[in-house]
């Protein structure tokens, strides 16, 4: 589905990854594991076209990243990939659903379109009663959930998550990571996950292991 070929990224002086080679398949849960520095972090923003290598290629299902022009790329961005932070990044002053809908109207879809998708979500994800609430006013559990619905409205090819659970109490990760492992076996859906939870990388389908900017 996705192949990267001898990524290279560097800033500075600092070369932060060295050739790295890894395929990405679908339907399965990939885990990016290592020290802090290591990588993880650089690499998932490449595979997500947020920033580009200095060498190398992304293959998405053959399709050569690099030879899209920007326009292009956040086209395919916003139509391909959904994307989940640590700090959930909600817009404040927007309800759960209007935060939701925003990249399908960014996608050109219907204002109907955009909030009958995001209210399918909320139901799968339990979150329909705290559709018309601000981010203040739910639990940082129901922030990240709804940050989830968000990277899954425009039903993405991959969804790529940057300690996703990291700023969450133990119930509340435990319980983000059986949603991201039922979205996988309910939909097939793709998922691409840094993390430093090893019970949760063990689970996962797949995981790399960077250090000092290598696959080790």
């Amino acid at each position: 589905m996705i192949t990267a070929e001898k990524i290279a990224k560097s800033f500075g002086t600092l070369q932060v990854l060295k050739g790295i080679d890894l395929q990405i398949e679908k339907g399965k849960i990939h885990s990016i594991v290592g020290a802090s520095g290591a990588g993880k972090t650089t690499l998932l923003q490449i595979l997500g076209t947020l920033s580009k290598p200095d060498s190398g290629r992304i293959l998405f299902e053959n399709q050569n990243i690099a030879a899209f022009s920007d326009k292009e790329i956040s086209a395919f961005r916003n139509r391909q990939i959904g994307f989940v932070f640590q700090f959930h990044h909600l817009l404040p002053e927007f309800t759960a659903l209007e935060n939701v809908c925003i990249p399908a109207y960014i996608a050109k879809k219907s204002k109907s379109d955009a909030e009958k998708r995001a209210l399918e979500l909320f139901g799968y994800l339990g979150l329909s009663q705290r559709k018309d609430h601000k981010p203040s006013e739910l639990s940082g559990g129901e922030r990240q959930r709804v940050a989830v619905a968000r990277a899954l409205i425009n039903s993405p090819a991959v969804v790529l998550a940057d300690e996703p659970s990291g700023n969450l109490d133990s119930e509340n990760r435990n319980e983000l990571h059986e949603l991201l492992f039922r979205l996988r076996d309910d939909f097939g859906q793709t998922f691409i996950i840094v993390t430093h939870d090893d019970g949760f990388a063990d689970r996962s389908d797949r995981i790399f292991h960077i250090k000092d900017g290598i696959l080790a």
